[in-house]
């Protein structure tokens, strides 16, 4: 079996923190991904919950979009999206909102609106969806993204969804009922919020990176944590299964569409 990218490391790395039985209200793309992993290794009653309404998606393939059909058709049931904010995300239920975005900053606020000034941005981004709610309801949540300065940012060119706003207690005490950013996932390892300044620190690297390159991929002075832990390399069965997650995906996503007459 061929080597592992880091995309492949840091989707394995983020579902090696999900749990059996976790109540998951997942994002498209990485964290879809990672929250699948998860389902068919080490957590096969982990209850994902998507922003159309699916509750319990076991998808075969990986979905385009929040409206694929693979995520009814494989769910244990579908609800309204007002039910699944009220009832499921605003009521508490939902342990993890796992959130990809275009930019974090140090405090783990998140952008999916723009880049650059909003009234005339240099990229129009997809927006907001439910990502704000998951961010304030969520016992916790979880971040992927790819580290660049660009991505890791001291200050958002707009703040989509609440992490812990300036810092230094300021979520709590604007009532945000969920817990917040608990870590980071990169491409180079994981970042997490100090537990007093609430700014995100180094708190572990993949196995054979160095806090050099972590430092050059942030755009802020990157402080190690307490302890820096080492993320262990993909083993051999779970790059096996997202490679044909990945492979099965591709293949279906690829095969023409058939309009009924």
């Amino acid at each position: 079996m061929s080597a592992c990218t880091r995309e492949e490391w840091m989707t394995i790395a983020a579902a090696r923190l999900l749990w059996d039985g976790c109540v998951c209200f997942v994002g498209i793309g990485l964290p879809s991904a990672a929250c699948n992993l998860a389902r068919l290794t080490h957590a096969p009653e982990i209850v994902l919950i998507y922003e159309s309404g699916t509750i319990g998606a076991r998808p075969d393939v990986l979905p385009l979009s929040i409206g694929d059909g693979e995520l009814a058709a494989t769910a244990a049931c579908v609800v309204s999206l007002p039910e699944i904010f009220s009832h499921y995300l605003q009521a508490g239920r939902v342990d993890v909102g796992l959130l990809g975005a275009a930019q974090v900053d140090r405090f783990g606020n998140l952008n999916s609106t723009v880049i650059g000034p909003y009234d005339s941005p240099h990229t129009r981004l997809p927006g907001a969806g439910g990502a704000p709610e998951i961010a304030l309801h969520a016992r916790q949540t979880f971040v992927m993204l790819k580290a660049t300065p660009r991505s890791f940012v001291p200050t958002l060119d707009f703040r989509t969804s609440a992490g812990f706003l300036e810092g230094s207690g300021a979520r709590a005490r604007s009532g945000a009922p969920g817990g917040g950013p608990k870590c980071v996932i990169t491409d180079f390892g994981m970042l997490a919020p100090h537990p007093h300044t609430q700014e995100l620190q180094l708190a572990a690297l993949f196995s054979g990176v160095g806090v050099d390159e972590a430092r050059a991929a942030v755009g802020w002075p990157l402080s190690p944590g307490a302890h820096v832990g080492i993320i262990d390399p993909p083993e051999a069965r779970e790059l096996e299964i997202l490679r044909d997650l990945q492979a099965r995906t591709r293949a279906a996503h690829a095969r023409p569409m058939t309009l009924p007459l």
